[in-house]
């Protein structure tokens, strides 16, 4: 019986984003990010619910850091909301804003916790939607590399690990749709589908841009990640065939073609822009920059089986009985996190290139009761998500650490507060924290170094 332990160097971490824990929305100089907009239109956030107080972590970070510490978590993964600190999207930089995350970084240090910064984690300045409609203009690339550097150039000396984008797909491809209202900020409708394969495309013109900015910028050596969601294709079996079918449908599943495939490889896949023919997005330089690493956001996955066909595979879907969480995609298939890494290192032949789980975690139905939360089910999940982290490891794929997703509950975008991902209960009225049994369960993970 395996004991799944890691190696003594593997990084355990926990991990947020700005719009869904930070609150304080409309003060100290923020202007409104596309997403404030989108959850205050009626009709698109569940039960109306918006961000403009969130888990007022703005003004509780240093409670939340402090909680953080206490649960063993040495590494956190948190963005920086773009319109906090150039409330117009370019220009006029807030100082009020840098102030703020300076005062983060340096309590995170004080805590001996390392900040993993995300650069961009949905929430682009409403300011540029209103100026040239954010991804849909290929000058957001440029302005997002600006901000970039202004960034770096005031935290450079203290954060070493920089993330440029955090899932490309959900705020390009669910954010534009064509002939209905998207589901995410900003919401908007374009013509066709390539005009949101643009918006995908600019995306990673950022992302590349950003790359080059981080580093002229920053005044020591640091590590520059992208962090993707690509749909995972896992085999029914694993036979040799299947396997190989698997690793065909990667192509073709989700936008796996067209974002992480040039991102790490510098070409769409020829499957996708075959299957595209003229919605193909135009020009391709810059995209494809050198990585120290990436991070790979980790929830579910897609089984697979060769058939006999044009395709050679066959994608299936999930029976009415298959077990799932809180959300209507969260499928539970722990081999995806292993299925994942594997794929970055022999389906996109990378073999040498590092990879995070930057996110993984689940929403559960959680109960607080008597001033506890049992939510075994969500230990359930991460255990065997944890032990397929484990696998990869030992069959020596180049996985170096792990983020549960999420420190806390939070704003769950489209579903506001009703679903819970957090392993820290947050009641919103009070603004209590309580860590759930999850928690205290990851914590032991941690203390004893494997998946307990």
């Amino acid at each position: 019986m395996s004991s799944y332990q890691f190696p003594e160097q593997f990084i355990f971490g926990a991990a947020t984003s700005a719009y869904q824990i930070e609150g304080a929305a409309d003060i100290d100089g923020r202007l409104p990010s596309v997403w404030d907009t989108f959850s205050a239109t009626p009709g698109r956030v569940r039960n109306g619910d918006t961000g403009l107080v969130a888990c007022d972590h703005y003004h509780r970070y240093r409670e939340d850091i402090k909680l953080m510490a206490s649960l063993g978590v040495k590494h956190y993964r948190f963005s920086l909301s773009w319109s906090r600190l150039i409330p117009e999207g370019r220009g006029t930089v807030n100082k009020a804003g840098l102030d703020f995350y300076q005062r983060l970084v340096d309590c995170l240090l004080e805590y001996d916790i390392t900040p993993y910064i995300t650069l961009f984690h949905w929430d682009s300045p409403q300011a540029l939607e209103n100026l040239y409609g954010s991804w849909q203009s290929r000058e957001i690339a440029q302005d997002f590399a600006d901000y970039a550097a202004l960034v770096v150039s005031h935290l450079g000396d203290r954060v070493t690990h920089w993330i440029t984008l955090n899932e490309i797909s959900c705020f390009t491809h669910m954010g534009y749709g064509v002939g209905k209202i998207p589901v995410h900020a900003p919401g908007t409708i374009v013509k066709n589908r390539k005009a949101i394969w643009q918006t995908s495309h600019h995306a990673l013109l950022a992302h590349g841009l950003g790359c080059q900015a981080i580093r002229a910028t920053s005044p020591v050596p640091c590590s520059v990640y992208l962090v993707d969601n690509f749909v995972v294709t896992v085999p029914l079996e694993e036979n040799d065939a299947n396997i190989a079918a698997a690793k065909t449908a990667f192509a073709l599943a989700g936008a796996n073609g067209g974002i992480i495939f040039p991102a790490l490889t510098g070409a769409y896949s020829e499957l996708l822009l075959a299957q595209l023919g003229e919605d193909a997005p135009d020009d391709l330089d810059i995209i494809h920059q050198p990585l120290d690493g990436l991070g790979i956001n980790i929830y579910s996955g897609v089984y697979v089986r060769a058939k006999s066909g044009k395709l050679g595979y066959e994608m299936l879907k999930f029976p009415p009985g298959y077990p799932r969480l809180h959300m209507p995609w969260l499928q539970i298939v722990p081999e995806a996190l292993y299925w994942a890494v594997r794929h970055v290192s022999e389906t996109l032949k990378q073999k040498n290139l590092p990879v995070l789980i930057t996110e993984n975690g689940c929403a559960a139905q959680d109960q607080l009761q008597q001033g506890e939360v049992l939510d075994s089910d969500r230990i359930f999940y991460l255990r065997q998500h944890l032990q397929a982290a484990h696998r990869a490891v030992s069959e020596g794929y180049p996985l170096a650490g792990y983020f549960v997703w999420s420190l806390l509950d939070n704003f769950e975008w489209s579903w506001g507060y009703d679903r819970r991902f957090g392993i820290i209960y947050v009641d919103y009225p009070s603004q209590t924290r309580i860590p759930k049994a999850s928690a205290k369960w990851y914590s032991e993970c941690i203390r004893q170094n494997r998946a307990v």
